[in-house]
């Protein structure tokens, strides 16, 4: 009687090198050994065909994806929703790159072997949800804060420059007062080229600001509701509002289970103490990485509960004393609120 052999299914890793206009792509074997490199479209039949031809070296374990919050999002939702593990893969070293050489083919190499390797394990967020709902928004609403900011300094230092006459009148107003007097200004009633001029400018810097701040409240009737209905119990804890809390989501995505413990979320918001030990001294120095934006949100609810909160207040006055300065019991309490935040995080 013949013995039938049945091999053993091959796992394959695959790695991504993404870009705009074409994403090339690495299989390897179980032992890190090349099987192929072949470029394809991005677009949802070339995110198919990828990962048919990953699946014809045998069963696809997972893939390592270069710019899946840019130029690899669609992939990564792609290969999410085919039930297939994303890893994010952070770019090549530089020297690596010095010894080996530039090309996307080898980009899209290291990236499946970083993966394969367990070198790059973050799992890629799968902004699919509500969170990344929320995300596009707070760009917008971003954008227009920092325009609006702009414009407002403009009217300033116009105010200060301007004849006399305007200069008077605009002086020592606050900023809503400013921006409808500046709203009033008609240019073609000055006979002064200079005047007219000034006026011209100030109205339209008014009339922009004007419009800036009706567009955030537009973007905030918007953002405030989905932020409620995703992490009300984030929104219940002691001085968070609708701005970190989204701050705090985007960092997490829509899939929080992703990290791996709170000690992760702490590094990823950037307020995880890093070793700078060295011989005879044992210190640790502020980190300076991480998503900054959730950062400055851990921030600006410790600075709420130094301001308004009792317990937070005692415990800030008491390590003062004691002889720390004020950043270090500062970044103490971010890493106290992150470990709290983490707690609230949605989770599906």
């Amino acid at each position: 009687m013949a013995m039938t052999i049945v091999e053993p299914v091959r796992t394959v890793t695959g790695g991504v090198d993404t870009h705009l206009d074409v994403h090339v792509a690495a299989a390897l074997d179980p032992l890190g050994g090349l099987l192929g490199s072949e470029p394809f479209e991005p677009t949802p039949t070339g995110y198919k065909a990828l990962l048919v031809w990953l699946e014809g070296f045998g069963e696809v374990g997972k893939v390592g994806v270069e710019g899946t919050g840019s130029y690899g999002a669609g992939l990564a939702r792609f290969l999410r929703r085919r039930r297939v593990e994303v890893v994010e893969v952070d770019r090549q070293n530089r020297q690596a790159r010095r010894r080996q050489g530039k090309s996307d083919p080898l980009d899209a190499i290291e990236a499946a072997r970083a993966a394969l390797s367990g070198r790059a394990q973050g799992q890629a967020k799968s902004r699919d949800g509500a969170v990344e709902a929320i995300r596009v928004l707070v760009v917008a609403k971003r954008s227009a804060r920092q325009a609006r900011v702009k414009a407002l300094t403009q009217v300033r230092h116009l105010g200060i420059t301007a004849p006399d006459q305007l200069r008077c009148r605009m002086k020592g107003l606050s900023v809503p007062a400013l921006v409808a007097e500046g709203a009033k200004f008609r240019p073609t009633r000055s006979t002064d080229p200079v005047t007219a001029a000034t006026k011209a400018s100030l109205s339209s810097l008014a009339h922009r600001i004007q419009a800036l701040d009706r567009e955030i409240a537009e973007l905030d009737e918007m953002i405030d509701p989905l932020v409620a209905a995703t992490a009300p119990d984030l929104l219940a804890l002691f001085g968070v509002g609708p701005d970190t809390a989204a701050a705090l989501l985007v960092a997490a995505g829509d899939n929080p289970e992703r990290l791996r413990s709170e000690a992760a979320w702490a590094h990823l918001c950037g307020v995880s103490p890093l070793q700078a030990s060295s011989g005879k001294v044992t210190r640790h120095r502020l980190d300076r990485g991480g998503d900054r934006q959730a950062n400055s949100a851990l921030w600006r609810i410790v600075m709420v509960r130094i301001a308004h909160d009792p317990d937070t207040t005692a415990y800030f006055e008491r390590r003062v004393k004691e002889g720390r300065t004020k950043p270090e019991v500062i970044r103490i309490l971010k890493r106290y609120v992150a470990r709290e935040v983490y707690r609230h995080l949605p989770r599906g």
